[in-house]
């Protein structure tokens, strides 16, 4: 009897332990399990993570690590294939039912799933709890507290623009109205003024140092350095929690009050198969056996991973690694804001990041800003 012929694919994820390996390792296992199967990951930056075209993705890789907002350019293009068509009714009803917040939901467009949320993230404080009890610290619960610390030089921010902007959604939300509602711009002047300054305030409280950093350098940063207390909101990586991981380990928790207490951008990572695979039948496997409720609370999670499967996050195993981060974070990932996902919303999200860095390093008015916002707004999103 013939060995039936080595079927292989291939798949991009992004550079770090948390995006990289738990794709690793459940490719191996799913190869051990399915000898003539082979799966091959490769990574790219974070940035490329967030800026890189589905188009020029899909035309090399069977498998894509993909980010939600995206979603509506591989459905509407033809960059991605619906796991609708290749996945059971009852598998995909179970994603859904088990989703941490709208993370399952982000990968649905058009009324088809594009994505698993295999990843599950979005902006949450952290801290070390040995430079707090040092410099006989307090975590902040307010807006004014977190201020107060950032001036005394004790916080660090992820300050790119695209973590800016995802910031800026943030405190839009907390000035009484989420973004992209009106049919004429982002939204009204008053909650866009009050967030551009607000979003300002706290960059320079935290000092230009922060304009340099994605979450994954500022989680470094705090690890390495001892005069870095606090971190109010950057994407979390539950690996900075684990024994042996880094230096020193973190502690994550919930986001402070101004207004009302903080809601963040969500975030996460969702699993999605090219229209140019030519095994999607054999994709659509490995990648259920991946989101699947024993994978994510399994492999997954000891591999490094950040699972999107309810059952990993109150796993008592998974937060024993962890040091409880998904009971700590839960709270903040149920509440995440789900920012848009139409065709054309990436291409206005590379432009305004721009646009509010201008801002955000003075060589803009608020004013400006939003306005110019507000028409990048309508020349990407309301086509």
């Amino acid at each position: 009897m013939r060995d039936a012929p080595t079927v292989k694919l291939t798949g991009i994820s992004w550079d770090h332990t948390r995006g990289f390996l738990p794709k690793v390792a459940t490719a191996q296992r799913f190869h051990e399990l399915h000898p003539h199967i082979e799966i091959v990951w490769q990574k790219r930056s974070l940035q490329e993570f967030a800026d890189y075209s589905l188009a020029a993705l899909g035309r090399d890789f069977d498998l894509l690590v993909i980010d939600h907002p995206s979603i509506g350019e591989g459905a509407r293009q033809g960059y991605l294939r619906s796991l609708t068509d290749l996945m059971p009714e009852a598998f995909l009803k179970d994603q859904a039912d088990n989703s941490i917040g709208a993370s399952n939901a982000s990968y649905l467009y058009d009324g088809m799933q594009w994505g698993l949320a295999v990843d599950a993230a979005t902006p949450t404080a952290s801290w070390r709890p040995d430079v707090i009890h040092r410099y006989r610290l307090s975590v902040p619960g307010t807006w004014e507290e977190l201020l107060d610390l950032a001036r005394a030089g004790f916080v660090a921010m992820p300050g790119i623009p695209v973590d800016c902007l995802m910031n800026l959604y943030m405190l839009w939300i907390d000035e009484g109205e989420e973004p992209f509602l009106t049919a004429d711009g982002m939204g009204h002047a008053d909650a866009g003024i009050g967030a551009l300054e607000a979003l300002k305030t706290l960059l320079e409280a935290c000092g230009p140092e922060n304009l340099q950093r994605n979450p994954i350098q500022t989680y470094e940063a705090m690890c390495a350095r001892d005069d870095i207390a606090y971190c109010p909101f950057a994407y979390s990586y539950n690996n900075y929690t684990r024994p042996g991981y880094a230096r020193a380990p973190l502690e994550f928790g919930g986001l402070v009050r101004r207004r009302s207490r903080l809601r963040s951008t969500l975030g996460g990572a969702g699993l999605g198969i090219s229209a140019q695979c030519r095994h999607p039948e054999i994709a659509a496997e490995y990648a259920a056996f991946m989101a699947c409720a024993s994978s994510q609370r399994g492999i997954y999670v000891s591999s490094g991973g950040q699972p999107g499967h309810r059952a990993a996050w109150e796993d008592d195993e998974a937060n024993r690694q962890t040091g409880n981060f998904f009971r700590k974070t839960r709270a903040t990932m149920e509440e995440a804001y789900l920012r848009p996902r139409h065709d054309g919303y990436i291409a206005f999200q590379e432009t305004a990041e721009k646009t509010l860095r201008t801002f955000l390093t003075g060589r803009s008015k608020a004013t400006d800003c939003l306005a110019d916002l507000n028409s990048l707004y309508r020349q990407h999103v309301r086509v």
